[in-house]
């Protein structure tokens, strides 16, 4: 019997089932019929934050920033090239802490952009400062060991 997993979709945000086997082959949500990994990072509000970290048994990377931020704009593209590279195993979202000042503040970001890293709905690493999209990866990786 194959592992399923609970998948937030990055759209709609309504949690699906996927097959562990399956993750690869481009799954859809049930709800809105959309690509469930899209090789992008889902922008997130506070709810869908919380649904996404509270509801996906994926480990989910999100990048903590501001339209403002110098550092963050230039990491945007970077950050793309490594959704496209850790997905479907890693969920990579953004929250924009101008937007969600809540947010930033719960999880004391001091810096941005701050990626924090979650697994089963829990911090397990953080990393302050623009990166390169190998760089991420590989932090990524390192991380999830």
């Amino acid at each position: 019997m194959t592992d399923s997993l609970h998948i937030v979709c990055p759209h709609c945000h309504t949690t699906n089932r996927v097959r562990s086997d399956q993750l690869a082959s481009a799954p859809t949500c049930g709800s809105c019929k959309k690509a469930l990994f899209t090789g992008h990072p889902a922008a997130l509000d506070e709810a869908g934050f919380e649904r996404h970290i509270g509801r996906n048994q994926i480990p989910v990377l999100v990048d903590f920033w501001a339209p403002w931020c110098g550092p963050c704009r230039a990491m945007a593209p970077a950050y793309e090239q490594a959704a496209a590279q850790l997905e479907p195993r890693v969920r990579l979202a953004k929250v924009d802490t101008e937007a969600v000042p809540s947010l930033g503040a719960r999880f004391n970001i001091r810096s941005i952009p701050t990626l924090a890293l979650f697994v089963n709905g829990r911090e397990v690493a953080r990393q302050p400062g623009a990166m390169a999209a190998a760089d991420i990866v590989r932090w990524v990786q390192s991380n999830l060991r």
